[in-house]
């Protein structure tokens, strides 16, 4: 153990511990911006400097290690003129257009320029210019906001291994791009929006499709539907202050119903219908010889992952659409023809935790009519409710609309890590003759572990099965199973850690001098919460999804099912520079 004084009171901690976390063991917050823990820890931006008596120069909190008989000072005179000097440093080549940004009151950099008392014009000369990067369907990069923190380059390269951003060019010149600054559509970007989450600034946002559901839903010959994914109910609450881990489903369905859309439903049905799809077709490749293990297909990061990387190995993807684009099928060839509204006339919104989904929804038509039109970020329908001037946390509770609004506590797994694994065992259990009393909860898939195995024994068939949690993963079982050595039957894999409740597109939390692992599980918790409190929490005793079974698609993995419920894939091109 250390012992050392900050700002004059006594700590105590273990040897090769920061400064940083030094002074956050007591209470004492140091500012910082490029600072992520675990993630992104090598003092760039020097806002975290503090005063350590006997040294002339002010040390980088973030990295220097605390040494016995050390004597820090977090707040002398010197330390906040270095850290007001460095913002309006940064201010100096910064695009102030604060009050039109996504991010306005939510941006480190405005807050911390508040809290310095910043002259944003301090340090007047020449500014970088960089036009916008637009050329995905789900995020905007402007450089013109940048500054330089990394800690999107750090998230992309270390976190999910995907490493298609970098820092390009020295000095002022100094940008992060791409290689040969080609457009991120020209990448192997797989839309995960992991880095919006952690830009300070409005640097990387998603792209707004707010005017066009505004559009939709001023348009009176359109029907315009909405549903939302699991995850979103248990995450929005924090845009309007609720603790993290607050569900909000009933405030929500209240809120979309004011917003003015003709019926709100649930992505959780469309959840219910894939596992009846999934659980099918792999106990059908299990008897019948095919291709395993077979991969679950509802992560469309994980899709852009597996046909960017490893195109060979497309025929072990489950066939099902996810359940968003299942959603918009059946809204639009299903719910439309039992309302007698021509599929056109059907306008399909889904609130999504991920930015990825918005370029899924260009995937997969039926009869040449897009599944869903437009897809909402947790955040964007944040933005929604506000504008439309409601006052969220005193709203009534309401309930989902009927039929597509009815859910089993199977599909509210989907938005956890394991999740789709845990509720397709629980059908492929009774649908495999297993014990129809026996325990569903499958909690060997559950938790945080990077990559969960477990083997089950059903009807005396030994299913195997991995989930894993998080994309970096993703490429050793990959491996393993080019060359030959997995053996499992099914594996889930999640692009963000934790699943959907950690998505890109969910609220961002600012405390980053904390890791997610907390933030993670409180959301969790909503979906296995809501699971538990169902009275039916198996996906094939979802009575509106056998109803439609009966009605429109005979049986899970029909030909009818296939037509509308199914999709491809295909090995994405090879980039080269523009």
């Amino acid at each position: 153990m250390i012992n050392l004084k900050i700002n004059n009171m006594p700590v105590q901690v273990e040897a090769g511990t920061t400064i940083l976390e030094a002074a956050k063991s007591i209470g004492i917050k140091i500012p910082t911006l490029c600072y992520l823990k675990k993630i992104n820890e090598i003092g760039a931006c020097r806002i975290c400097v503090v005063e350590v008596k006997g040294m002339r120069n002010l040390v980088a909190s973030c990295v220097y290690p605390v040494s016995e008989g050390m004597e820090v000072f977090t707040n002398s005179e010197k330390v906040l003129k270095s850290r007001k000097t460095t913002l309006e440093l940064i201010l100096s080549n910064h695009k102030k257009d604060c009050l039109s940004c996504d991010r306005n009151t939510n941006c480190e950099l405005q807050r911390l320029s508040y809290e310095y008392d910043c002259d944003c014009h301090a340090f007047a000369g020449q500014m970088n210019e960089e036009p916008q990067d637009t050329s995905t369907e789900y995020l905007i990069r402007d450089n013109t906001k940048c500054i330089l923190c990394r800690r999107c380059v750090a998230v992309c390269n270390k976190t999910q291994t995907i490493g298609v951003i970098g820092a390009n060019e020295r000095g002022f010149a100094t940008h992060i791009g791409t290689a040969f600054d080609m457009h991120l559509a020209n990448t192997p970007c797989i839309g995960c929006g992991q880095c919006i989450t952690v830009c300070p600034t409005g640097a990387l946002v998603e792209k707004d499709e707010l005017t066009r559901v505004r559009e939709a839903l001023a348009n009176p010959a359109k029907h315009v539907v909405v549903g939302s994914a699991p995850s979103v109910r248990a995450a929005l609450g924090e845009e309007f202050g609720n603790p993290v881990g607050t569900n909000v489903e009933g405030k929500m369905v209240r809120a979309l119903h004011l917003c003015g859309f003709d019926k709100v439903f649930d992505v959780n049905c469309a959840a219910d219908f894939t596992i009846m799809e999934e659980a099918t077709e792999l106990i059908g490749r299990i008897q019948n010889g095919g291709q395993l293990p077979m991969f679950t297909s509802c992560c469309p990061g994980w899709i852009n992952y597996i046909e960017h990387n490893y195109p060979d190995l497309l025929a072990h993807l489950s066939s099902c659409k996810s359940p968003q684009n299942m959603f918009g099928a059946m809204i639009k060839h299903v719910y439309a023809k039992q309302q007698g509204i021509d599929p056109k006339d059907v306008y399909v919104v889904s609130i999504m935790p991920c930015t990825a989904k918005k370029g899924e929804k260009l995937r997969t038509f039926t009869d040449g009519i897009v599944d869903v039109d437009a897809v909402l970020t947790t955040r964007e329908l944040a933005r929604l409710i506000r504008t439309n001037s409601l006052d969220f946390n005193n709203l009534p509770d309401e309930v989902m609309d009927s039929p597509f609004g009815e859910y089993t506590g199977a599909a509210l797994l989907f938005g956890a890590t394991g999740g789709v694994m845990e509720a397709a065992l629980r059908t492929a259990n009774e649908m495999l003759g297993g014990d129809p009393n026996a325990d569903i909860e499958f909690k060997q898939v559950r938790g945080s572990k990077m990559i969960k195995k477990a083997t089950y024994n059903i009807n005396g068939i030994a299913v195997k099965v991995a989930v894993v949690n998080g994309i970096r993963q993703a490429r050793e079982i990959c491996e393993q199973i080019r060359a030959g050595k997995a053996d499992y039957h099914f594996v889930e894999v999640m692009t963000c850690r934790g699943g959907c409740v950690n998505g890109g597109g969910q609220p961002i939390n600012i405390d980053y001098n904390s890791d997610k692992a907390t933030l993670i599980t409180k959301r969790a918790s909503v979906l296995y919460k809501g699971d538990r409190a169902m009275s039916n929490r198996t996906s094939h005793t979802n009575a509106s999804v056998l109803k439609i079974y009966e009605e429109f698609f005979g049986k899970p993995n029909s030909h009818k099912a296939h037509d509308l419920l199914h999709t491809t894939y295909s090995a994405k091109p090879k980039y080269t520079k523009e």
